[in-house]
């Protein structure tokens, strides 16, 4: 039994990534897990990758970064996403490149949890209605039986489903957004849990490191969320070429329509 810190969709985000630790820190957590996109978007892929290693984190493959070093296609991708991506297999070193394709597609913590990035049997596949919740607690029972707790990420959104039977719900979403917010799970049912995403470079509405805290003994999950510092993020992907412009976006979907995603994988994106 341990209290663990659970990130997701890190996305070569060091300041959130850094900061996310912080608050861990303070929560005293004893393990940090990881579900997965550790690079992609941003510009400190390798950094990202650095920094959970020296903190022992357990890490699983993101589609990120199955992508990001070619072990996963375009096929999928927003042209956002593959601007970065093609920006990340070129800015990869060696090592990192290794360490990310030696990452598992899942990852058991104790006896009951799992850790999955996107769907348990897919890892593209966004799990945000309570129809996909039930397609993948099927997978659950049926890959990883007596799993009743999946973590999981991709949807870069805090969010708690709780299956009982065949019957979905959402009975922590009022207290998800508050910080500090901690969820009682039973132990007679089955949870799909999302901590948040710690980059959120694609978030409109706040630049906040979102994370989550599990309580292996208490059953609980404690949401919370920490300020990072957006603006050198920003500027650091802006300036390493991270970030697509208008014109560039209108060329790939000329491109997709012409000779298809598949055929994109060597096109470059720009002068490196």
């Amino acid at each position: 039994m341990a209290r663990y810190g659970i990130l997701g969709d890190i996305h070569g985000n060091r300041e959130a990534l850094l900061a996310a630790l912080a608050l861990l820190d303070q929560h005293g957590v004893d393990r940090i897990a990881c579900v997965g996109d550790l690079v992609g978007y941003n510009a400190d892929p390798d950094a990202c990758v650095q920094i959970l290693r020296e903190r022992g984190a357990v890490s699983i493959a993101g589609n990120h970064d199955l992508i990001g070093t070619g072990m996963l296609g375009f096929d999928r991708c927003s042209n956002k996403a593959m601007h970065s991506l093609k920006r990340t297999r070129r800015h990869l070193q060696p090592a990192t490149t290794a360490y990310l394709r030696a990452l598992p597609s899942h990852e058991m913590l104790e006896e009951r949890v799992l850790l999955t990035h996107g769907g348990v049997r897919d890892v593209q596949q966004y799990m945000t209605r309570p129809a996909h919740v039930l397609e993948n607690v099927a997978y659950l029972r049926s890959d990883f039986p007596g799993r009743r707790i999946c973590f999981f990420g991709h949807t870069h959104e805090q969010r708690v489903f709780e299956v009982d039977g065949d019957r979905v719900t959402e009975p922590f979403a009022g207290q998800i957004g508050e910080a500090g917010a901690i969820v009682q799970l039973s132990p007679g049912r089955e949870y799909f849990v999302n901590p948040g995403s710690v980059d959120a470079s694609r978030k409109r509405a706040h630049k906040l490191a979102e994370l989550a805290i599990f309580d292996s003994a208490a059953l609980t999950v404690q949401f919370d969320h920490t300020p990072y510092d957006d603006a050198r993020t920003e500027g650091k992907a802006a300036a390493g070429g991270f970030r697509i412009d208008r014109w560039r976006d209108r060329l790939y979907d000329f491109e997709r329509r012409l000779i298809g995603p598949r055929q994109m994988e060597d096109r470059k994106s720009g002068p490196t």
